[in-house]
């Protein structure tokens, strides 16, 4: 079976010899035009990696040749039409053609840097699942404007969202530094519009604070000393080693106990929350990874860990997803933390981006994974060792957390 760490290195355009020497495929009778070739990258990038081998109950072959010989590819937008056609008979909203301005807009997020309004989106369970808010950037401008994870979005500058693509609502957030947008929000039964500015959003991904002395309330029982707040905003390539430096410096400064706040955080880099994972343990599986078949791979501790013996308590709420849910519940099911707040997103999917020779891209569904007790968490979430039912309480602001916990109201962390 082909392993996922080689889907998850596909970032390249497929060859023509490729796409058409495999399972015995032949050429057409007629030539190949230009448009063609590029539909057939993306054709066969899903074929090579798609998690469900039956397509969603059906011929992807037979989908090929009906649409090379049906679908009008006479120029670039009819192709992108026809790619987006034969993507949406999947019905799996991650699994999505980015065309270049998009692709560029998502590599500048993977590096910390977009221009937004500051928000994740996702829908429900069901087709016609409203666009809800997952995660609203710390400091950007749905954030300021109030927007909370599980408000629902209604409307895109007046363009109702219901039957709208996760991906085209996400593109339709996104636009030129200082433009403007308008979204129909509803919250609590309440519903505002709220107009929007976009910016150039720098997710600093990682900021600590060393609290000192903690309220008893807090925990564990027998716990003592320094408690160190680390909060982790999002998953992308500063990540890893801006978690590695805040550990270590809060260790060598005395840390007896952590709290990691993964609230809102939507995830990004599948790869750097298996690494914060591996920084608090040092032996166990830290994710299995599953196709159709059942686990075909796992990711384990590398016996590296930082601090493998102080205690734990990771913050979570409905808008941690991905990522984040692959460290919550790596440390949850090794019995590494206590997980406290409320039920996560639910999104165990995990995607690999195959780049297209035009410059576009193909985003591929390639496995669903399981946490380390091999429960798949997709479209349940993670539920909480310790509920919290006002989040409120505990805000994601370091020194404003540090105060919370250390006075007598400071709710219960770890068990």
């Amino acid at each position: 079976m082909r392993s996922l760490r080689h889907l998850l290195s596909l970032t390249t355009g497929c060859a023509l010899s490729a796409i058409l020497g495999m399972h015995g495929l032949t050429p057409p009778a007629h030539a190949i035009t230009t448009e063609q070739l590029l539909f057939l990258e993306a054709w066969r990038a899903i074929d090579r990696a798609y998690v469900d081998k039956s397509f969603n109950n059906q011929s992807w072959f037979r989908l090929r040749e009906q649409y090379l010989k049906n679908e009008p590819m006479h120029d670039r937008s009819e192709t992108y039409a026809a790619i987006n056609k034969s993507i949406k008979s999947l019905n799996d909203p991650f699994t999505r053609l980015l065309e270049p301005t998009r692709y560029q807009a998502l590599k500048r997020g993977n590096q910390g840097a977009v221009i937004g309004v500051g928000l994740e989106v996702g829908f429900g369970e069901g087709t016609n699942s409203q666009l809800v808010v997952v995660t609203p950037a710390p400091g950007g401008p749905a954030d300021r404007a109030g927007l909370q994870a599980g408000d629902i979005i209604a409307a895109i500058d007046g363009k109702p969202t219901n039957g709208a693509s996760l991906y085209d609502a996400g593109d339709m957030l996104q636009g030129a530094e200082g433009s403007e947008v308008t979204l129909d929000v509803s919250s609590k039964s309440k519903v505002r519009t709220v107009k929007l500015t976009r910016q150039r959003i720098t997710l600093k991904p990682v900021t600590w604070q060393m609290c000192g002395s903690a309220s008893s309330a807090v925990g564990p029982a027998d716990a003592s000393g320094k408690l160190a707040y680390v909060r982790v905003a999002t998953f992308n390539k500063q990540t890893t080693e801006s978690a590695k430096a805040a550990l270590r410096q809060l260790k060598a400064d005395g840390a007896t106990r952590y709290v990691l706040d993964i609230r809102n955080n939507g995830g990004g880099l599948f790869p750097a929350g298996v690494e914060l994972a591996r920084m608090l343990l040092d032996s166990g599986d830290i994710v299995l990874i599953a196709d159709s078949q059942g686990v075909m791979d796992s990711y384990e501790a590398t016996g590296t860990a930082i601090d493998a013996r102080a205690p734990v308590a990771v913050l979570v709420n409905k808008g941690t997803a991905s990522a984040s849910e692959v460290f919550a519940g790596a440390v949850q099911d090794n019995k590494r933390a206590t997980i406290a707040g409320e039920t996560t997103f639910g999104k165990g999917l995990i995607q690999t981006i195959v780049e297209l020779s035009d410059g576009s891209a193909v985003s591929v569904t390639v496995a669903r994974y399981q946490t380390p007790a091999g429960t798949d968490i997709n479209k349940v979430g993670i539920k909480p060792d310790v509920l919290l039912d006002d989040q409120t309480l505990l805000p994601a602001d370091s020194q404003k957390f540090c105060q919370v916990i250390a006075s007598p109201s400071a709710p219960k962390l770890f068990r």
